[in-house]
């Protein structure tokens, strides 16, 4: 971690080169669904690729972190904040483009808008992204599934902006590694676009597929201040996080300001002006506990950001890009 007075040159350093692209300590909380965490020492909203060229020598420069933000629903930013460059493609990744059945649609479209205009122009295979609250892009980098499908089901390629490289490509799926929930795009990688192939669908029975969808999520999974499933299924289709947490009797239990959810166990709840440390410290405790008493180390789908190296454990929770 830098010493403080290096940190804000290295910020100074940054937001010359952005310049208007970028803001000063913007709240991050707002932006995640767990609401709770500091600000970024700097926002940028790029509205072209040659903005992405500014961040990317912003970057070089100054040699501060870049976090994506797409949707933050993945996200727990730590109550100091993200001392680096936050970025949003919130004023540039927003097109969706259908072409016959290929679907092109830009980094920060929301996954449950994009699953209800493919069915809405009749097209079929991607209903399942409605109760996935997140991003194109997230989804893409952590490939994003759920009732049985995922991003990998139907992608056919991304636009890829490399911050590290300050290129932008077009790379084919087959190129990104992509697996259960997690892909090799790299945190100085940003998703600018992805095209999806599906096929011709009745809209009737994809509607009705969507009510269900949003039906079942209503039933079986907590609102408020989350970030949906927490750890992912050890072994999925047999084993499940939240069975592991039930069985270890811990669901309700609270740290602070933050608890196990009474409804769905592999869910863990943050509180309206709460605190990071206290989501993250029920994390670490579900984490410990589960291990120590069934064997299984569950791997979180979490990601920190801004909390120092020693506040999160060895295995199973990163830093980096948000949905």
């Amino acid at each position: 971690m830098m010493a403080r007075p290096v940190l804000d040159a290295a910020v100074e350093t940054a937001a010359a080169i952005l310049g208007s692209v970028a803001e000063r300590d913007v709240e991050l909380a707002p932006m995640t669904t767990y609401r709770v965490g500091g600000a970024a020492a700097l926002f940028a909203r790029p509205v072209t690729v040659d903005d992405l060229h500014l961040v990317a020598a912003a970057m070089r420069e100054s040699a501060l972190p870049v976090l994506v933000v797409g949707r933050g629903s993945n996200m727990l930013v730590a109550d100091d904040g993200f001392r680096g460059i936050a970025l949003s493609l919130s004023h540039l990744g927003t097109v969706i483009e259908i072409d016959g059945t290929a679907v092109r649609a830009g980094g920060a479209v929301a996954l449950p808008v994009l699953a209800r205009r493919t069915v809405a122009a009749g097209l079929t295979g991607f209903e399942w992204a409605v109760g996935v609250p997140g991003s194109v892009g997230g989804g893409v980098r952590m490939n994003a599934g759920g009732h049985g499908s995922d991003m990998a089901a139907s992608l056919r390629s991304i636009e890829l902006f490399d911050l590290d490289r300050d290129e932008d490509v077009v790379l084919p799926a087959a190129a990104l590694g992509l697996r259960f929930r997690g892909s090799d795009i790299g945190d100085h990688q940003v998703v600018v676009s992805a095209t999806i192939d599906l096929a011709a669908g009745s809209v009737a029975a994809s509607e009705a597929e969507l009510d269900e969808i949003v039906r079942w999520r209503r039933e079986h999974q907590p609102g408020g201040q989350n970030a949906g499933s927490v750890f992912v299924n050890p072994v999925p289709g047999e084993v499940t996080a939240g069975a592991l947490i039930d069985q270890v009797g811990l669901r309700g239990m609270r740290i602070g300001t933050a608890h196990v959810s009474e409804k769905h166990a592999n869910f863990i709840q943050g509180t309206e002006g709460g605190r990071a440390s206290d989501v993250l410290q029920v994390i670490e405790t579900v984490r410990r506990t589960v291990a120590e008493r069934t064997g299984y180390l569950l791997r979180s789908e979490v990601r920190l950001v801004g909390f120092a190296a020693e506040s999160a454990p060895a295995d199973g929770l990163h830093a980096g890009v948000s949905w």
